[in-house]
């Protein structure tokens, strides 16, 4: 399991960097996948040889105002701990997956090969990383961490999903994948094809769970019940179809016999005070299997 700084695509490269105090920096990277630059909040470690913690936010991608950088703690939480976080803005309801056409909506979509190919390897080389890597995601993005973390073979050591809705090749997974895609204008046809063809059971994170055998993995969620770690708007009836979707999930890794850390919170309601709270607790973890 030991880690080696990535290579970067010949392709990619940092094309700016804006300072945003302390150890923050907008870290701008063009992208050759995706054929333009992405925006990225990062939290730079206190010096070379550190781990990276990618860090994904919902539906909206970040791009408005709405994220882990927004609405909640992390650089406070951050300062003391030596790892690089990396926040890229962007994604707004693609998924965070590789799109098999180009869709006049959603225009070129190529994140898989941005966070798993791109990103890595220009961050390792900007910041000295150690290749050690953890991806975390929530809402929309928690199903996008697992899948990115099945994809990616080695490259992720560890996993965290938060408050989101694991997806199957099946008609509910199908129909809850293909509403993102349509929030955004996006044709779910361009994203994997056909319904239930081979680019979706590619993508089912339930039949390819086997593949994530090795890494360590958090999965949270809550019953929907307003609480008193909510801050913001409560949503119950995501968050309690959430922690049915990751239940069913820790199930699935159960039956494999995949160890995960599974935590279904009595109250808890898609709110990023929750959110908050479940990096926190979430971190340890992570941070034991990246070093």
């Amino acid at each position: 399991m030991g880690g080696a700084t990535a290579s970067a695509d010949p392709g990619a490269h940092v094309a700016g960097e804006v300072p945003l105090g302390g150890r923050s920096a907008q870290i701008d990277v063009y992208s050759p996948a995706m054929g333009r630059v992405i925006q990225n909040k990062v939290i730079k470690a206190a010096g070379a040889g550190a781990p990276t913690l990618y860090l994904l936010t919902g539906a909206g991608g970040g791009a408005d105002g709405i994220s882990w950088w927004d609405n909640t703690d992390v650089r406070h939480f951050f300062a003391d701990k030596f790892v690089n976080v990396v926040m890229p803005v962007g994604g707004a309801f693609t998924l965070y997956t590789d799109w098999i056409s180009d869709d006049p909506g959603m225009g070129r979509v190529r994140w898989e090969t941005y966070l798993t190919q791109e990103l890595p390897g220009v961050i390792d080389g900007a910041l000295g990383a150690s290749g050690r890597n953890a991806i975390a995601g929530v809402s929309m993005s928690a199903a996008s961490a697992l899948d990115l973390a099945i994809q990616s073979g080695p490259r992720f050591s560890a996993v965290a999903a938060l408050s989101g809705c694991p997806w199957a090749a099946d008609p509910l997974g199908i129909a809850m994948a293909s509403a993102q895609a349509v929030r955004g204008g996006g044709n779910p046809g361009n994203m994997w094809g056909f319904p239930g063809g081979p680019g979706w059971r590619a993508h089912d994170v339930f039949a390819n769970a086997g593949r994530l055998a090795g890494k360590t993995i958090f999965l949270s969620a809550a019953t929907g019940l307003p609480g008193p770690k909510d801050r913001g708007m409560p949503m119950p009836p995501i968050e309690t179809l959430a922690g049915a979707c990751t239940a069913a999930f820790a199930g699935r890794l159960g039956q494999l016999g995949i160890p995960a850390v599974h935590v279904h919170r009595p109250t808890g309601s898609h709110t990023w005070g929750q959110f908050e709270a479940d990096l926190h607790e979430a971190w340890p973890h992570l941070a034991a299997a990246i070093g």
